[in-house]
């Protein structure tokens, strides 16, 4: 007999202090970028996107971009496309407007998905630029 094998729980607290709270009543515009944890319980209008970490969608948060990361939870509303290289957790109330690409994929009854389902083993997470190493402009006197 095949045992099915759960996949592990994504606990927040694991990334200690390199985790984003962006609190309920706040609105972020613009791209985000982090490697950590990221809670959205208010509004982010832009991409999400993390090289290493977790992305947790609280039930009243909103996402209208789109979002890549490793692993993400999804319990609110997110308007574009979703990239998963690990594990994706879509929660009974999850409203995905978008296309959802995934490695692993958990969804609860409830949860929506207004969009496509694919199966995407190959990480599809840009990497972040690194902030040590900025090209500077060449300084030019004026004439």
């Amino acid at each position: 007999m095949r045992r099915k094998v759960k996949p592990k729980a994504i606990n927040i607290e694991k990334y200690g202090d390199r985790t984003t709270l962006i609190a309920n009543g706040t609105i972020v515009t613009g791209d985000v970028q982090f490697e950590g944890a990221l809670q959205v319980e208010g509004r982010v209008i832009g991409n999400v996107t993390a090289t290493e970490g977790l992305v947790r969608i609280a039930d009243n948060g909103y996402v209208e971009g789109e979002i890549r990361s490793p692993h993400i939870i999804i319990n609110g509303k997110v308007t574009g496309d979703v990239h998963s290289t690990e594990h994706l957790e879509l929660a009974a109330q999850a409203e995905v407007n978008g296309n959802v690409y995934y490695k692993l994929i958990e969804m609860v009854m409830g949860a929506q998905v207004n969009g496509s389902l694919e199966y995407s083993p190959e990480p599809q997470v840009k990497a972040l630029p690194d902030p040590a190493v900025h090209e500077e402009e060449p300084f030019s006197e004026g004439v």
